[in-house]
């Protein structure tokens, strides 16, 4: 199994969505729990990366798995061992780069 770092690479926000359909409108602003730049680290099972937001460990995880069990996206991606994701949210969307860091 190896190590998984998971880097928060882009926020969207698509105010005219949350206008349309946030009861906070565009008030609620983006995904307010990531900042870009932020990095953890999955060391395996299913635990969580401490301070990760829920909903988007649900949308990732199969990703971070896949990665820690040794799976490539290559050639699809440019680098083996690395994948790029993002949560489900269609008005504040994370976006997140998930690599491999060690072999065990």
């Amino acid at each position: 199994m190896r190590k998984v770092k998971i880097t928060v690479i882009r926020k969207e926000f698509y105010p005219d969505f949350a206008d349309e359909f946030l009861s906070d409108g565009k008030d609620a602003g983006a995904c307010s729990l990531l900042e870009v730049g932020d990095t953890f680290i999955f060391e395996g099972g299913a635990q969580m990366p401490e301070s990760f937001c829920p909903w988007a460990w649900i949308d990732i995880y199969h990703n971070v798995s896949a990665i820690a069990s040794g799976s490539t996206y290559y050639p699809w991606n440019k680098r083996d061992g690395q994948t790029i994701a993002c949560c489900t949210d269609g008005i504040r969307p994370v976006v997140f780069k998930i690599e491999a860091i060690t072999q065990a």
